[in-house]
């Protein structure tokens, strides 16, 4: 438990920059991941509504995840407490997440998730550290079996 959560804070804290967040553009950030999106959800809005959602619906404390498979196709996963969608999904590397655990959010939002989880996607995600995540996630699916 206490690994995980050093591992998925950590990770969470590389998802995030100041000036991050909106729209990925395949011109600042990476034209794979803007394709994959596009592939595994139909639209970055599509993509945009089921991940606030998992961060919305996790029950209690937990973590939404966007997550790539070996071929870079994407989907969501959400998990409670300290799990990590590596662990509990097989296959598969996350390559953003979003830390609902009240902690993260509740001073500035009180019992307002949905409001952090906007402000997260809206203005925070690291689409540098997402698209580097991706690249790295089909490189190295190149060798799973």
């Amino acid at each position: 438990n206490n690994a995980a959560q050093a591992w998925n804070h950590s990770f969470y804290w590389k998802c995030m920059t100041p000036k991050g967040g909106g729209i990925p553009n395949e011109n600042k950030h990476s034209k794979l991941l803007c394709d994959k999106i596009n592939a595994s959800f139909g639209s970055y809005d599509n993509f945009r509504k089921e991940f606030a959602e998992a961060a919305n619906t996790a029950f209690g404390s937990g973590w939404a995840w966007l997550v790539s498979d070996a071929k870079g196709n994407l989907s969501v996963r959400k998990t409670i407490g300290a799990d990590n969608p590596m662990v509990l999904s097989g296959k598969c590397i996350p390559i953003l997440t979003c830390d609902v655990w009240e902690h993260a959010y509740y001073l500035d939002y009180a019992n307002l998730r949905p409001s952090y989880v906007d402000t997260f996607l809206d203005k925070l995600v690291n689409w540098e550290f997402v698209a580097e995540n991706l690249e790295r996630a089909v490189d190295s699916g190149k060798n799973w079996s």
